[in-house]
């Protein structure tokens, strides 16, 4: 689905003149590091056969996701993308990203296998 469909209630169609859309303007703020709860897993499917670390559970703006895609991605010195609140870090990288996120002061563990 769309961005501009998902802010809108539901009504399709309507011939009162004086009608407007309600839209659900919730914006996001970034909790801070201490109360995120980030998972840490190591991803390979539909990818080739070839080996992300994934970082989820993030709880924020896109832009602070960004920053911190840009920041762990620049440490592990690799590429990677963030996007739909998640951090896909190009290797297996969980230790090191595991280690950078603890010492920036996040709740973060390893999950999967």
């Amino acid at each position: 689905m769309s961005n501009k469909n998902k802010k809108k209630s539901g009504v399709v169609y309507s011939t009162d003149p004086d009608f407007s859309y309600e839209t659900n303007d919730e914006s996001v703020t970034t909790l801070p590091p201490a109360e995120q709860d980030l998972r840490i897993q190591l991803d390979k499917k539909q990818r080739g056969g070839k080996k992300v670390t994934l970082v989820i559970g993030f709880v924020g703006t896109e832009e602070d996701l960004q920053a911190l895609g840009k920041k762990l991605k620049s440490q592990c010195g690799v590429g990677g993308t963030a996007k739909n609140g998640e951090i896909l870090i190009q290797g297996d990288f969980r230790e090191r990203v595991l280690e950078l996120l603890q010492k920036a002061g996040y709740r973060a563990k390893k999950s999967g296998g």
